[in-house]
């Protein structure tokens, strides 16, 4: 699912001469596929992550990694790459994202472990942190104000399109090829964007841009990396590992100290002043609790589906798609309520729908039919989310001043990107324990042999990903299986309830801080 207010990023932008329409139509063509890499990517991962487990003979561990690695960098970037393209050309910039983007796909697909595999991730995030900017850059430069509205309705329409056929495409090769072309697909798409931009895309930049605040992007980056090495990597090592310990510490401090530093640059990535706004402060917070409970879920639910459901990965591509259809059925309609109601109502009645969305999802045990345990509950939890995300971009748009507009929705983005990569770090721990506790309840007081105990036990850090023990008796064999999708239900339940718990406190701040319609 797209972050909120990247349609705002476009909106608040000041256009250029308009370009001719024939033009316009290859300059939108350009920045749709750019911009689906990035969201196909995102989405079709998550549906690989049970492939090249077992492939790779990873752990949970590794891939949190898979997914941390791209959205921390791509996270702590992303305001550097849009303050890039307006200094050094923005098709230049955009160009550079997917290049990169293209290489690292590459890198992905021909990774022989999970190391390489984080490695090539890591670049994948880099590159989208100057793609994803540089294409909606490129259209707030080349649209005026007449075209631009139908722009960015293009725009979304086809990105919800390609976000919505993408797990489905990518499931399918999954199943019936590889993983790698989970990243492979990518490689053509890069090929017709560069094609198509090298020829038809003008250079544009904006001759009063500030300078890129490599030295916060640093700071940040290096505090994000730290704080989520300590998290992933406590589950194995434990608190009192060193290197656990002391990157918590660099982390930390590297976060606080990003505080200061941008309180005392010129031109910083982030300006703290937007944060005197209650109605900013109130819309950030919101977008972290739910971006939060959204980046945790569609990273446990395709293992819940592949590994412990049964499902193919081409089934569970398709398994969102609801939530996606009403996203985009809905955004106009949701749109018209902040005319006619305000912004924070729906803010408050968005994110408790979805609250009740989380926990439908608690209720299916292992072995549930999808249409009566999983399809009711992505309609609901679509439908919350369909009237709480244009209502939130309404807010950020409107809390600042219209020539912060643009700082502010990326902003909002960068904390959407951020949230979910805490969330997998911090919620992963608690999955783990939840999983590791169930499973020694279920198989403890001498139900299987001492040896096979304790060889299950070195493996619960794969989730429902280990394999059971080979040589065992046919009831014994079905006990560890049974026993492995209770624990990881078991542990699912719970952070889906969490996950409820974190709506329902993004629609008390909404209740809170997000002010109401004005009289």
């Amino acid at each position: 699912m797209k972050p909120p207010c990247d349609e705002a990023v476009i909106r608040s932008a000041n256009a250029g001469a308009r370009c001719t329409q024939q033009a316009e139509r290859w300059i939108l063509a350009a920045t749709i596929l750019g911009s689906s890499m990035a969201f196909i990517d995102s989405t079709v991962v998550n549906v690989a992550l049970p492939a090249l487990q077992a492939d790779l003979h990873a752990t949970v561990i590794g891939v949190q990694w898979v997914v941390e690695s791209y959205g921390l960098f791509l996270g702590a970037l992303i305001l550097v790459g849009g303050s890039f393209g307006d200094m050094f050309g923005r098709r230049a910039t955009f160009l550079i994202g997917v290049g990169v983007f293209a290489a690292a796909s590459i890198a992905c697909g021909f990774a022989a472990n999970i190391q390489q595999l984080v490695i090539a991730r890591s670049l994948q995030g880099i590159g989208a942190a100057f793609l994803v900017p540089g294409s909606l850059s490129i259209i707030s430069a080349n649209f005026d104000e007449a075209t631009r509205g139908q722009a960015i309705g293009t725009w979304s329409g086809f990105t919800a399109m390609t976000t919505a056929i993408g797990p489905v495409l990518g499931g399918w090769l999954i199943e019936h090829a590889s993983w790698r072309w989970a990243f492979f697909i990518n490689v053509p798409i890069a090929a017709m964007v560069i094609l198509i931009s090298l020829r038809h895309i003008p250079e544009s930049r904006n001759p009063a841009g500030t300078s890129v605040d490599w030295l916060g992007a640093a700071i940040a980056t290096l505090g994000l990396a730290g704080v989520v090495y300590s998290l992933i990597e406590s589950t194995n090592r434990g608190w009192s590992d060193p290197p656990v310990f002391g990157s918590l510490i660099v982390g930390g401090a590297c976060l606080v100290g990003f505080a200061f530093v941008e309180a005392r640059l010129n031109s910083p990535m982030v300006p703290l002043a937007l944060f005197r706004s209650r109605g900013f402060s109130g819309a950030n917070l919101l977008t972290f609790f739910l971006y939060a409970a959204m980046g945790i879920f569609f990273f446990l639910f395709p293992l819940n589906l592949i590994q412990v459901q049964g499902y193919s990965t081409t089934a569970t591509g398709a398994a969102a798609l609801p939530f996606i259809f009403l996203m985009f059925l809905l955004s106009r309609w949701s749109g018209g309520l902040v005319a006619r109601y305000g912004a924070r109502m729906p803010l408050i009645v968005g994110p408790l729908i979805a609250a009740i969305g989380f926990a439908m999802f608690a209720a299916p045990g292992a072995g549930v039919n999808y249409w009566k345990g999983f399809f009711p509950a992505f309609l609901v939890l679509g439908f919350g989310f369909a009237i709480s995300v244009a209502p939130l971009t309404t807010v950020v748009m409107d809390a600042v001043d219209q020539e912060r507009a643009g700082t502010a929705s990326g902003i909002n983005n960068a904390v959407a990107r951020v949230a979910g990569v805490l969330a997998i770090a911090i919620l992963g721990i608690v999955m783990v324990k939840l999983f590791s506790s169930s499973l020694d309840r279920s198989l403890g007081a001498g139900q299987i042999a001492p040896g096979i105990f304790d060889y299950i036990r070195s493996n619960e850090i794969k989730l429902a990903g280990m394999d059971v023990p080979s040589g065992l008796d046919a009831d014994t064999a079905a006990l560890v299986r049974a026993s492995i999708s209770h624990a990881f239900v078991f542990g699912f339940r719970t952070i889906m309830l969490i996950c409820a718990g974190l709506s329902v406190a993004s629609s008390a701040t909404a209740a809170l801080m997000i002010p109401g319609k004005a009289r």
